[in-house]
């Protein structure tokens, strides 16, 4: 498996109040595969198919207003970025945080509007 490069969109996420619809629409239209919510904190994991690693994830959200659909991009340092974007013009939408894992992740919005993630993956 080759490492994604710093920069480039490497996950997303699909977030929703009707997972098990979800499940059903996507791996309909395009055959992806679900490990559902492996560690119970309300996120499934999503494979395409021959892929040995997930790409993707699908958010439990509490009701239709926080449904969403994002892309997030592989940093270096999330801290670091979230600065660039206020310079760039954009806004921190959520700030850096940490997750249990180790994964540190960002909610951004570009100068539109558009949100967006950046996240850098836990320390090996």
């Amino acid at each position: 498996m080759t490492v994604p490069a710093f920069n480039t969109v490497t996950w997303f996420q699909v977030g929703t109040d009707a997972p098990e619809e979800a499940r059903r629409f996507y791996g309909d239209m395009f055959g992806w595969k679900f490990a559902i919510d492996p560690d119970g904190d309300g996120y499934d994991l999503v494979s395409y198919p021959g892929a040995d690693a997930p790409s993707g994830g699908v958010s439990y959200e509490p009701d239709a207003s926080r449904n969403h659909a994002m892309f997030l991009v592989l940093v270096e340092d999330v801290g670091a970025v979230c600065d660039q974007t206020v310079k760039s013009g954009g806004k921190v939408a959520m700030p850096a945080m940490t997750n249990s894992n180790g994964l540190t992740f960002a909610y951004l919005q570009d100068p539109s509007g558009n949100t967006f993630g950046v996240f850098t993956p836990p320390s090996s």
